[in-house]
């Protein structure tokens, strides 16, 4: 019997000390979210299509919403507002706010990740909607109300962080109303859902990433509205509890949606579609293995030389200088299994995949478009060749130059490990 016990009991304690050091590593790692409507005030101007368009009232909020991740080491927060695309300035200074405050973790600003859904029934937050070509559409007071509004919601984030797990899911969706209008055999319809659960299984937050631009009210209405993704945002109140955030992945050369008869009802039952294909993949998903975060970041000088953006910041339209270059940043992180990388502005789906194929793990791989900033259409030289390309010339107009898209590559290559 002694000799039994000798034997025994180190199995014992190596097994007891095994599920002990499983549960510390998982309330070690911890979840919280917040959100906030950001809502533009009648009168201000309309990103999107023409310029000189004003709001006349609200027909569903948009948001900034954050959720904080933290693995016990190290923590990442990612914040998403629903507006056309904060530029890198208005972006800082969320990060720097928003870390200045949070007292339960430290988070550089850097490791906060803020992201736009780019709706295009939006605040103008770039300011080339305004009045007129040499005048601004931002609204100084509106501007600094969003970033204070973001930055409070990373503080809130952290504050109910509480000891979490995730899961996961991927599936293909939009086939029937989601196209690549440029270069239609080139499309990312991959849709990633990741969902954190606090231990006593409550849905701390829900993350979708989907690639399509929210255009479906694009200059047909003028009231402020998330598009598609009010939509997704209302079934998925429905269906769970907690906060839901989209993703926007790689939009630019360029993604929509089938627009339908732009009616209200029309764009808001496609994004009902992408709650339900999400808590359809949610049916049998697959547990994070792990939960702790590698976060790697470049904050970097980025070409402009397109002389209309030069010209735009000169005359002070955009508030920010564009003299050849400006400072815009990247990052590649992983918590457990999932991936992400970041794109400052709208890429091909080309780059998307081309991100992807970078990517080492086997769990999900997500792209998010407009994070960190928003420099226009970030395209394939080709389309600067190519005048056969469908809506090339717009697009071309609408990039910072050639040099954008092979150095967000460039980039993306000396990120991702």
């Amino acid at each position: 019997m002694k000799v039994m016990l000798n034997r025994v009991m180190p199995l014992v304690l190596t097994l007891l000390f095994l599920s002990c050091s499983k549960r510390e590593q998982a309330s070690k790692f911890q979840v919280g979210a917040s959100s906030a409507t950001v809502n533009p005030a009648t009168g201000l101007f309309i990103a999107g299509d023409q310029p000189n368009r004003k709001f006349t009232g609200i027909h569903d909020d948009v948001f900034a919403k954050a959720v904080l991740l933290a693995d016990g080491d190290s923590a990442i927060a990612i914040v998403v507002v629903d507006c056309i695309g904060l530029l890198y300035p208005e972006v800082r200074k969320i990060q720097e706010r928003a870390a200045s405050r949070i007292k339960n973790f430290i988070v550089l600003p850097e490791r906060i990740v803020v992201t736009s859904t780019h709706t295009h029934s939006g605040p103008d937050v770039v300011g080339i909607w305004g009045p007129e070509q040499t005048r601004t559409g931002r609204d100084s007071a509106y501007i600094e109300s969003l970033v204070e509004t973001a930055a409070q919601q990373v503080v809130e984030a952290a504050r109910k962080a509480v000891p979490a797990k995730g899961k996961y899911a991927v599936a293909e969706f939009g086939m029937d109303w989601v196209s690549n209008i440029s270069e239609p055999a080139e499309i990312d319809r991959e849709m990633v859902v990741l969902q954190f659960e606090s231990q006593a299984g409550e849905v701390i937050a829900t993350l979708v990433n989907f690639a399509c631009h929210p255009t479906i009210f694009d200059g047909v209405h003028d009231v402020v509205s998330s598009d598609y993704v009010g939509g997704f945002y209302t079934r998925m109140r429905e269906l769970y509890g907690g906060e839901h955030l989209f993703l926007q992945g790689a939009i630019g050369g360029w993604v929509q949606p089938d627009k339908g008869d732009r009616s209200f009802e029309y764009g808001f039952s496609r994004g009902f579609e992408l709650a339900e294909r999400a808590k359809q993949s949610l049916a049998n998903p697959t547990g994070m293995a792990q939960s702790n975060i590698t976060y790697r970041t470049k904050i970097f000088d980025f070409p402009v030389t397109h002389p209309g953006w030069q010209q735009l910041s000169d005359m002070g339209v955009i508030q920010r200088k564009l003299s050849g270059h400006t400072t815009t940043q990247m990052a590649w992180f992983k918590v457990g299994d999932v991936e992400f990388a970041t794109h400052p502005g709208e890429t091909p789906p080309a780059y998307s995949l081309a991100t992807k194929a970078l990517m080492k793990t086997k769990g999900p791989k997500i792209v998010m478009g407009l994070t960190f900033d928003a420099m226009g259409y970030i395209l394939k030289p080709s389309f600067f060749d190519d005048p056969a390309i469908p809506h090339g010339e717009y697009l071309t107009h609408m990039s910072t130059g050639r040099e954008a898209g092979p150095t967000v590559m460039k980039k993306m290559d000396e990120l991702v490990p």
